[in-house]
């Protein structure tokens, strides 16, 4: 997924591609919410920008990457993110005072929920609130299997695979989880697969009438389809090369969805993206998060080698993307140090965590399990060499009683 949240980004995308992205997928009985005046924001919350359309969406990234990292988040961040949870377990993008109960026309955000999932199933305690938002997840389900961005809107392969991940992360299976229609998530994301040859052969639109930024929505849909979410490891090396070849399965269509990105990756070792309507510079500009997204999904497909060369680009080049862009980015990042192999406390020179975790409230490091002391271990042997000595006697005894028993069996008759 993108720094850019889903709301401002379709909205942009929108503009630059003639799409009518979130109208279509925004009912419209919710008010888009409005940015947030200038004010001191919550002390829990990653990151000094407008939170509007990317407070949770940022900060269950934040919490995530500090957990793959190997640290324990601050209380009162994980409060701040569980405090915006409504009463039927979605997630809004934003709400500025969660004392109050949610406003009925207040837009709930499946992108936004689903991440907060996956933080929260990580961090562990949280049982209950994961299990309230799993529960709205399953009851926003489109009939064909997806998920829009709000609940109700068409569905679209960003929303669908980011509540895959959630699903594998917390269960249900995605494979269990059947829509009124019969359908399950899979059945979604084969339908925003195109097939191979012409413009995009093998990648994932975004809708099927709203192709969006394709390599966005193919690195997410890729993740979808192997079932996984924002953390990720290598998967079983991939030695078919980069051809799209005719798929019927889920798995086809994701290994021909990360040939696509492999293919679009070769040249530069990043994609583009468009000019901002109005923008001076309509030259296009490196697209970092959909680079990273897509090393990422190569890693989880195996393309390993093929990552290494976006690795390597944003290595160099991503540290004032990710400073200019706050939490998300360095999580981001983070996850795509992780999916490959990198290190992020050495990712072009820079400490990703170190710079992640200046953002918001500090997490502690991990404690590793104690080793054991040299009385301990002493012990452990004293302890080890007398249960030898019992299983020892135990098997003596036994034989010498198998013993009787065979020779009683075996005493010739007088």
């Amino acid at each position: 997924m993108t720094t850019v949240r889903r709301c401002a980004a379709a909205l942009a995308v929108s503009a630059v591609l003639g799409l009518a992205v979130v109208p279509a997928a925004t009912p419209a009985a919710f008010a888009a919410p409005s940015p947030t005046p200038s004010a001191a924001l919550p002390s829990g919350l990653y990151g000094t920008g407008d939170p509007t359309y990317d407070g949770v969406w940022r900060q269950s990234l934040a919490l995530l990457a500090q957990d793959t990292a190997g640290y324990v988040p601050a209380e009162a961040a994980v409060d701040w993110l569980t405090g915006q949870q409504c009463a039927d377990g979605g997630f809004p993008s934003y709400r500025a005072d969660a004392a109050k109960a949610c406003d009925a026309k207040l837009p709930l955000d499946t992108n936004a929920s689903a991440a907060a999932v996956q933080a929260l199933a990580a961090l562990g305690g949280q049982d209950a609130a994961v299990d309230k938002t799993v529960g709205w997840l399953k009851s926003v389900q489109n009939k064909d299997g997806g998920w829009g961005y709000n609940p109700g809107g068409a569905s679209d392969a960003n929303s669908t695979s980011i509540v895959i991940g959630a699903l594998a992360a917390a269960g249900p299976g995605p494979a269990d989880v059947t829509s009124k229609g019969g359908k399950t998530p899979y059945d979604a994301l084969l339908t925003f697969a195109k097939p191979c040859g012409g413009k995009d052969g093998g990648a994932f639109v975004y809708q099927v009438k709203s192709p969006g930024i394709v390599a966005d929505s193919t690195a997410a849909a890729v993740l979808g389809a192997h079932g996984k979410g924002l953390v990720v490891t290598a998967g079983t090396k991939d030695g078919k090369g980069t051809a799209c070849e005719k798929a019927t399965t889920v798995e086809g269509a994701a290994r021909n969805g990360a040939a696509y990105l492999a293919n679009g990756l070769a040249k530069t070792g990043y994609f583009n993206t468009p000019p901002m309507p109005g923008a001076e510079d309509s030259a296009p500009k490196p697209d970092f998060g959909n680079t990273a997204d897509a090393v990422v999904a190569l890693t989880a497909q195996g393309l390993t080698e093929q990552a290494k060369k976006p690795l390597t680009w944003l290595e160099q080049n991503a540290s004032s993307w990710a400073k200019e862009s706050g939490p998300a980015a360095y999580a981001q990042l983070i996850f795509t140090a992780h999916a490959a192999g990198a290190d992020p406390a050495d990712f072009g020179g820079q400490n990703l965590v170190t710079a992640l975790n200046a953002t918001g409230p500090a997490p502690k490091k991990a404690s590793p399990s104690p080793a054991p002391s040299s009385r301990d271990e002493k012990k452990g042997e004293e302890s080890e060499s007398l249960s030898m000595w019992w299983i020892v006697g135990a098997i003596f005894v036994a034989s010498v009683g198998a013993g009787f028993l065979i020779s009683g069996r075996r005493k010739p008759r007088q």
